[in-house]
C-alpha cells in the first residue's frame, strides 16, 4: 500500500493500493461520463429534430452551415464519451486498469472541449435566429469564453492555490 498526504503533491491523502485507485478513479470516471452522456444525448436530439421544423428552411447559409457543423460535433463528442466505456469492454480483464482509466481521461477532456464547441455554437445558432447575426456572434463566443474559465482555467486556479 501507499500512504498519499498532501494536496499540494497531488496525492489524494489515502492509503491505497495502485489497483485501488485505479478502480476508484475509474468509478469517479463512469459517474461524470453519466451526467456529460445525458447532457450531450439531449442537446443531438435537439439538433437533430430541427430539420423537421417548419423554420429550418429559412435558414440561411451561414445558420445551416453552423447547424451542421454543431450537429456533427454533437456526434464526436458523444463517441468520445462513450468510447471510455467500449474500452473498457474491449480490454476487461485484462489487468489494463491504469491505461484504461487513462486513456478515458483523455477522451474525457477531449470530449469536454468538443462540447464547449458545440454548446457556443448552439448558443450562437439560436441567438443568430431569434436576434440576429452580431447578437448570435457576441453570445455563443461569450459562452465560449465563459467554459473556457469554468472549465479549464478555474482548475487551474484551484490546483494552484491547493
Amino acid at each position: 500500500m501507499t500512504e498519499d498526504t498532501g494536496p499540494s503533491s497531488g496525492r489524494t491523502g489515502r492509503t491505497e493500493t495502485p489497483e485501488e485507485r485505479s478502480d476508484r478513479n475509474w468509478n469517479e470516471l463512469l459517474q461524470e461520463l453519466r451526467v456529460l452522456q445525458t447532457g450531450v444525448q439531449i442537446l443531438t436530439g435537439f439538433l437533430l429534430i430541427l430539420p423537421f421544423q417548419s423554420r429550418f428552411a429559412d435558414l440561411d447559409t451561414f445558420q445551416r452551415d453552423v447547424y451542421l457543423v454543431d450537429v456533427l460535433v454533437c456526434l464526436v463528442t458523444s463517441g468520445l464519451f462513450i468510447a471510455p466505456v467500449a474500452i473498457h469492454r474491449g480490454l476487461f480483464r485484462r489487468s489494463l486498469k491504469a491505461e484504461v482509466v487513462t486513456l478515458g481521461d483523455r477522451l474525457t477532456r477531449a470530449g469536454l472541449l468538443l462540447l464547449a464547441v458545440a454548446l457556443s455554437a448552439t448558443a450562437l445558432l439560436v441567438f443568430d435566429v431569434v436576434l440576429g447575426r452580431a447578437q448570435g456572434l457576441v453570445v455563443g463566443g461569450a459562452v465560449a469564453v465563459m467554459l473556457l474559465g469554468l472549465w479549464a482555467v478555474l482548475p487551474v486556479v484551484v490546483r494552484r492555490r491547493g
